[in-house]
């Protein structure tokens, strides 16, 4: 694929039309909602605050609420939420007793991977710089790629992008064990370290086995 050929909607996703983010203020779930919106998705979104992310969503076109009830699910096709989402938010409840899929998000994460060349950037200390960096050098080497950050990137003012190449580099976040979903072609780990251990019942030895399955997760052709 030439490095500019333009990136169309998810294959798969073709009969999706609008997609409601639960927590859309974040800086994972923002970034996602960013890119779909590029992509001619319809995006709602709520949240308890406004906040420069979710001002950015609005400015691109995304629908924001600045609470959560149940009427905001009733459009939607598909209702995305971050791990910071009770399971008892009106929303949800309303997706469910509606029979809505709800995903995760890094599930949907995947899912702007699959189709990608996608470069996943893990481990306890430097994720944001070095995918940073890393969407930096392809994209000063003219390959122009997309990208979710868990924070700003001084070049483009924002913690995401649609390129219009096939490659994506994402930061995957261990923290509530969420980056088992992805299945890049490329993986680095930075380091590890003992954090959010409450999601790995305080038991090092399983966070480590939590990474070095993450890298199982590349094809035999991976890096």
């Amino acid at each position: 694929m030439h490095s500019k050929e333009k990136i169309s909607p998810i294959p798969e996703m073709r009969r999706i039309n609008r997609l409601h983010f639960v927590g859309i203020g974040g800086a994972g779930m923002s970034g996602i909602a960013e890119v779909l919106l590029n992509q001619g998705y319809r995006i709602t979104g709520s949240d308890v605050r406004k906040s420069t992310n979710t001002d950015r969503l609005k400015s691109l076109g995304a629908k924001i609420f600045l609470e959560h009830n149940a009427k905001h699910v009733e459009k939607a096709d598909v209702v995305v939420y971050s791990s910071a989402i009770d399971s008892k938010n009106p929303e949800i409840k309303a997706a469910i007793n509606d029979s809505k899929p709800l995903i995760k998000r890094a599930e949907m994460l995947a899912e702007l991977m699959r189709y990608r060349y996608s470069i996943a950037i893990a481990g306890t200390h430097g994720k944001t710089t070095t995918t940073s960096i890393v969407a930096s050098v392809l994209a000063a080497g003219g390959l122009d790629p997309t990208f979710v950050i868990g924070g700003l990137l001084n070049s483009t003012a924002s913690n995401a992008k649609l390129g219009q190449s096939r490659y994506l580099v994402a930061e995957a976040d261990e923290s509530d064990a969420s980056f088992m979903h992805l299945q890049p072609m490329v993986t680095v780990v930075t380091n590890i370290e003992a954090d959010h251990m409450e999601t790995y019942g305080g038991d090092f030895e399983r966070l480590k086995k939590y990474f070095v399955d993450f890298l199982h997760n590349l094809p035999f052709y991976g890096l």
